[in-house]
């Protein structure tokens, strides 16, 4: 399928329109980065061995999968005269999502962890879909990689604060960081609700501080008619999964082992550093502890390193092209998590967290920037969510086969579970190669 003809550019857009609209993403970041930097750690204080981790985590892709489809199929048709198009979608996420926040520390049993990722997952996804496909609504093409770029800038923010906030709370603010057997510490507990109040505040500003094109502005710089394309309900949704652009199913074989790698690295990284660099696997101990907040650390270097790089990484892609800047930073990021094996100092780990953080700023810029100069107009929200698929279904095998791989051929050596991802991420990267970037703007 081709994308829709544009017959009228859209215009250019103020930076701080951009910045506005873009916002609410910090806020969605505090949600992930505190899910993916504490659930395993939450999971392992509530008495989860390392191989049962990945079936734990399998509700949050899984939630993923179906959820951000539908989101973007009534987000493509879905026009409120106060709220918008996808502004509504944002707004319940937020408000879902930030509850669920809320309760996850407080589980008092493994089961209720488990159910309280799968809620929030579900609901950051709510928020989170819209934010990528009010982009590629309200930029021309040349702003869609600064668009994508200034969203890294805010996850990159949003997740070094929350990365960091157990650290925070028991370094600069003296909360306690250990707490009795099956437990969760009161340093984790208070980042979560602070994560709350963040991600409802930032959300609530791209609500209020965005404008959006009513239908028929739309329809006016898309082409397209009202009726040019027949509605089949949910079942759009296949239709369009089997005709997907080719430059997304392109993508969609880089996308695979991309976030497969990245998801070795969310699942296994407290359970690598705290036995691997730490010495201990004991939850209770102040010492494993002191290195899983040492990973909160690590993560909020990449988050940190890949937001400052998220202006850089637009102007580069315009001068060799989007292609090859994703395929040097994911084999870059591939490298620096096979690194981790070969390290014992802690702080040396900071250093592997700057090729990842090379590497996450492309993973949430480059790709969406090549999709949407190949989706038709109309479907943005659809698409964007049924490319999540390509997210969501390496992080199910990932969480269905890892456990069962460490258990029985890694002797449950988290590290090893590392260097497979790592390798995973430089395969990504040179498969970027195949991919068709039909809106390349590179300058010749």
């Amino acid at each position: 399928m081709e994308p829709s003809v544009t017959t009228i550019e859209k215009p250019k857009l103020e930076f701080w329109q951009i910045w506005n609209m873009n916002f609410g993403f910090m806020g969605i970041q505090f949600g992930f980065a505190l899910q993916n930097a504490n659930t395993s750690r939450i999971f392992e204080t509530l008495g989860a061995s390392p191989d049962e981790i990945p079936i734990l985590w399998l509700a949050a892709p899984t939630t993923g999968l179906l959820v951000q489809p539908i989101i973007g199929y009534f987000s493509d048709r879905t026009w409120h005269p106060v709220l918008g198009r996808r502004r509504p979608y944002f707004l319940i996420g937020a408000i879902l999502a930030s509850l669920a926040l809320v309760m996850m520390p407080n589980s008092p049993v493994l089961w209720v962890a488990a159910g309280m990722l799968w809620i929030m997952d579900a609901s950051i996804n709510i928020s989170m879909e819209p934010f990528r496909a009010l982009v590629a609504d309200m930029l021309p093409s040349i702003q869609r990689t600064t668009g994508f770029a200034v969203q890294t800038f805010f996850i990159g923010v949003g997740a070094v604060i929350a990365s960091a906030l157990p650290y925070i709370m028991t370094e600069w603010f003296g909360v306690d960081n250990t707490a009795p057997s099956g437990k969760i510490p009161p340093s984790v507990k208070l980042s979560f609700y602070l994560g709350a109040f963040a991600f409802f505040t930032a959300v609530l500003w791209s609500v209020l501080r965005t404008r959006e094109y009513p239908p028929e502005e739309f329809r006016h710089y898309s082409g397209e008619e009202e009726t040019s394309q027949p509605d089949h309900g949910i079942k759009q949704i296949f239709i369009d999964f089997f005709n997907m652009p080719k430059t997304m199913m392109q993508l969609a074989i880089v996308q695979f082992f991309t976030w497969f790698a990245l998801f070795c690295m969310w699942l296994y990284t407290t359970a690598a550093v705290t036995k691997h660099v730490y010495g201990t696997s004991d939850p209770t101990s102040a010492l494993y502890n002191e290195g899983a907040n040492w990973v909160g650390i690590c993560f909020a270097v990449y988050n940190g390193f890949s937001a400052l790089l998220a202006f850089l990484l637009p102007w580069l892609a315009l001068r060799i092209g989007r292609k090859k800047v994703h395929t040097l930073s994911l084999c870059i990021g591939g490298l620096s998590l096979i690194s981790i094996y070969f390290i014992q100092n802690p702080n040396l780990l900071l250093l592997s967290m700057l090729g990842v953080g090379l590497a996450w700023s492309s993973i949430l810029t480059m790709p969406y920037a090549i999709l949407a100069g190949s989706l038709p107009a109309a479907k943005m929200g659809i698409y964007m969510g049924i490319f999540n698929f390509f997210i969501v279904i390496p992080q199910i095998i990932a969480s269905g086969t890892l456990g069962f791989i460490s258990r029985h051929f890694l002797n449950n050596e988290a590290i090893y579970v590392l260097v497979i991802g790592g390798v995973a991420m430089i395969a990504a990267g040179l498969l970027v190669s195949i991919v068709r970037d039909v809106d390349d703007v590179t300058i010749r």
